[in-house]
């Protein structure tokens, strides 16, 4: 059976595949965004500590090992520290973009009572 563009139509067991990858997709999702805030959540912790760093190296290859350890395949290692180094990076500019707007409310007068 073919479509109506000429390629092959996709079986059911294709289609159920593809399916269970769109619904794996969208956990992933979730979990990068509750992982995004929980870095977030890091960022204010070490600001309120008097940290001044955004960018702790250690903890970076601390998490970069642990990752390689965790994984079992078939994705790459390399493959995989990529993906985190770019979650990691994600997350230093959320760090940093938070700072900012902080610090911008930090720089602003208090509203007057009754404004």
């Amino acid at each position: 059976m073919t479509s109506r563009r000429g390629k092959p139509s996709e079986s059911a067991a294709l289609r159920r595949l593809r399916e269970r990858i769109d619904e794996l997709d969208r956990r992933i999702v979730s979990l990068l965004n509750e992982r995004a805030e929980l870095t977030r959540a890091v960022g204010h912790e070490k600001a309120s500590i008097g940290r001044r760093a955004i960018r702790d190296r250690d903890r970076e290859r601390e998490v970069l090992l642990r990752v390689s350890i965790a994984n079992e395949g078939p994705i790459p290692q390399a493959d995989l520290l990529g993906v985190y180094r770019r979650l990691i990076a994600s997350a230093r500019a959320l760090e940093a973009a938070e700072r900012a707007r902080l610090s911008r409310d930090d720089d602003e007068p208090p509203e007057p009572p009754g404004a």
